[in-house]
């Protein structure tokens, strides 16, 4: 056997080496952020493929780390700098970073007990947390945490469509994730079977036309998926009377709150989301307003016994003799497998914060929502869309739908701003997602100052 191993095969658990490739690993973020010197590299798509070419081959183990770390930092956008507000892309927690560390280093795996001890009690405990912050029972309530909105979506239509006794309908919003229907698809739905309802003024799901076409289904099983947080205006939907219609027409109500389902951290903003307790099954995103590392979903159901389609016996993993042991498995409760155990982090969060230290940060991300809409309201070459919600802000400038697209692009060519794009009533408008809230108003000012510049700029 050959005891001598290649230099850069040393194993996590050794502390001591960690603790080193973590020192040269800070140490590129650092350089990278300061060669980037903004919130997005300069010099678009060809320059940074370029950079990440020419940093991949040669040196020894720290060189390696050492230079991808400085090029991927220099090459990444950066959520953390006041003027990258253009997605759902939070900076997150350092407290939160730090624990992911942990859990990459211990890399257990949430498929069975024996690979995963703690991390299954404390997945289980993080969940109780939410339950309840949702509103539902934590004695009854089930859970997992997941990938994000996506996967969580998909479970909501996967166990509603499996608890069904007919053919699945399902009725959104025409402003719900665009999730919704592809995994409607993906679960091997009709493309008829996903209904998109009409919003009104506020761009929240008409009562009067979700009840109308309810009364129109036919000999179907309903599913209702209601929007908590819109991805561009941040609109939530009327959860409670949407509950009171699904109660009606005994139709499952899947929440999609992976946006604003972070409002319930706030007492003040929290009944913005009041009835989401009396849905079926819940999403929430803490990789967007839980300032969590990415992946950080989480999928809720009011009753754990909903999980009951998914479970699975594998001898290897999860034998009932074990669980009659006493031997817990979360194999049942998700799509994955292999699952790595990114509750740590967000168990961290909220012990470290609380609820009421997460709700300070959105409302302060709100208060900052508030205030660019007020100066776009102000100002002469800029149109605001609607008041925020949330934290999106919907804006344009003051010319054609090509200048609007072409100076968005100036800007990140330039990598000084990066501000979303949107299309509202067949229009280019441009979108500020504001969830750094370490951000100050004169930040702001300094986007919209650059929006405003670009924009002259393209129609000169």
């Amino acid at each position: 056997m050959n005891d001598r191993l290649p230099p850069g095969s040393e194993l996590a658990g050794n502390v001591d080496e960690l603790a080193s490739y973590v020192a040269v690993a800070l140490t590129g973020l650092t350089i990278g952020a300061a060669e980037r010197g903004g919130p997005l590299p300069a010099g678009g798509p060809d320059a940074v493929a370029k950079a990440v070419v020419a940093a991949l081959n040669g040196g020894t183990p720290s060189e390696a780390l050492a230079d991808l770390a400085r090029v991927v930092t220099a090459g990444s956008a950066d959520p953390a700098d006041p003027r990258c507000a253009g997605h759902l892309h939070c900076p997150p927690l350092a407290i939160a970073v730090a624990a992911d560390l942990v859990a990459s280093a211990l890399n257990q795996s949430l498929d069975s007990w024996d690979q995963a001890p703690a991390s299954t009690a404390l997945e289980g405990e993080v969940i109780t947390q939410l339950a309840r912050m949702v509103g539902y029972d934590p004695a009854r309530a089930g859970g997992v945490i997941t990938s994000g909105g996506t996967e969580s979506n998909l479970m909501g239509l996967l166990l509603a469509r499996d608890h069904a006794t007919k053919p699945v309908r399902v009725f959104c919003s025409r402003m719900a994730h665009f999730s919704i229907a592809r995994n409607a698809g993906f679960l091997g739905l009709d493309p008829q079977a996903v209904v998109d309802i009409d919003v009104d003024e506020s761009s929240q799901l008409d009562l009067d036309k979700l009840a109308a076409a309810l009364d129109q289904a036919g000999d179907v099983s309903p599913v209702v998926v209601a929007t908590a947080g819109t991805t561009d205006l941040g609109a939530i939907d009327p959860v409670d009377a949407i509950a009171d219609l699904a109660r009606e027409r005994q139709a499952w109500l899947h929440v999609d709150a992976a946006y604003g389902g972070g409002a319930l951290f706030s007492e003040r903003m929290a009944p913005l989301l009041t009835g989401i307790e009396r849905a079926d099954s819940v999403s929430l995103d803490l990789h967007k307003l839980g300032w969590q590392p990415v992946p950080a979903g989480v999928f809720l159901t009011r009753d754990r016994e909903s999980f009951a389609p998914l479970t699975q016996r594998a001898a290897y993993l999860n034998p009932a003799d074990d669980e009659e042991a006493g031997y817990p498995s979360l194999l049942g409760q998700s799509l994955r497998t292999t699952r790595r155990a990114d509750a740590v982090k967000i168990a961290v969060t909220l012990r470290a914060l609380g609820r009421s230290g997460l709700g300070t940060l959105v409302e302060r991300c709100h208060e900052l929502a508030d205030y660019a809409a007020v100066r776009i309201a102000e100002h002469d070459s800029l149109e605001l869309a609607a008041k925020p919600v949330l934290t999106t802000v919907v804006f344009r400038y003051n010319g054609s739908d090509t200048v609007n697209a072409a100076l968005r692009r100036r800007l990140l060519e330039q990598g000084r701003v990066v501000v979303g794009r949107t299309a509202l009533g067949g229009r280019t408008w441009l979108k500020l997602t504001l969830l750094n809230p370490h951000a100050r108003t004169d930040d702001i000012d300094a986007v919209l100052d650059a929006v405003v510049a670009a924009g002259a700029e393209e129609e000169r």
